[in-house]
């Protein structure tokens, strides 16, 4: 009878902690904001700061994130999108959701004018077109920055210049406006292209 009791206990036991880990895993889910690959569009239709670009899935919000990223310290509201080249994006869930990222969640694009494809996202482990992980490096970012690099924030530098990067910008497949480049820009683009292999 002892052990009869003993094992209905366990069995109580274990069906309450599913219950519980069932419980914790629906409130994540239901933290995240909804972003699928329509999300996201040209990045120049976005708001410039400095060399970036920021935006809200919130318009309300829009001005709690510009004043932030134009402070450039402080922490950005749910809902923010912090982007510098229109492959890789930052998302802000809600507070919570994932306390190593500081709740940012990382994404990887493919982007051509037809829109875009995820190639990976997430919170700790979405790598980069230069095989980086994207937290390894924004976890270096001191604490006032919210995971935000720029320089003098304490990440590492990238492998691409501000002239690069600007081209990059400018070259955003998804935009609707044509793009003209200069002597100099189409030469810039034509190392990032060999970088890249191709």
């Amino acid at each position: 009878m002892k052990t009869f009791k003993k094992t209905i206990a366990k069995i109580v036991g274990l069906s309450t902690l599913i219950l519980t880990m069932n419980s914790a895993l629906a409130d994540e889910q239901k933290q995240l904001l909804k972003v699928d690959e329509s999300t996201f569009t040209c990045i120049n239709d976005m708001s410039p700061v400095r060399d970036f670009f920021v935006d809200n899935l919130n318009k309300k919000n829009l001005d709690k994130t510009l004043a932030v990223a134009k402070a450039g310290q402080g922490e950005y509201p749910e809902g923010s999108i912090v982007q510098l080249v229109p492959t890789e994006v930052m998302v802000k869930h809600a507070k919570g959701t994932n306390p190593t990222t500081n709740d940012w969640e990382f994404f990887e694009l493919a982007v051509s004018k037809e829109g875009n494809t995820f190639t990976t996202r997430g919170f700790d482990n979405v790598k980069n077109k230069f095989g980086g992980n994207c937290l390894d490096c924004h976890k270096k970012a001191r604490p006032e920055f919210d995971m935000i690099c720029e320089t003098g924030h304490g990440c590492d530098p990238i492998p691409i210049t501000k002239e690069m990067i600007k081209v990059i910008q400018k070259t955003d497949p998804r935009c609707t406006a044509p793009v003209d480049l200069d002597e100099r820009e189409i030469a810039i683009l034509g190392q990032l292209k060999a970088m890249l292999g191709g």
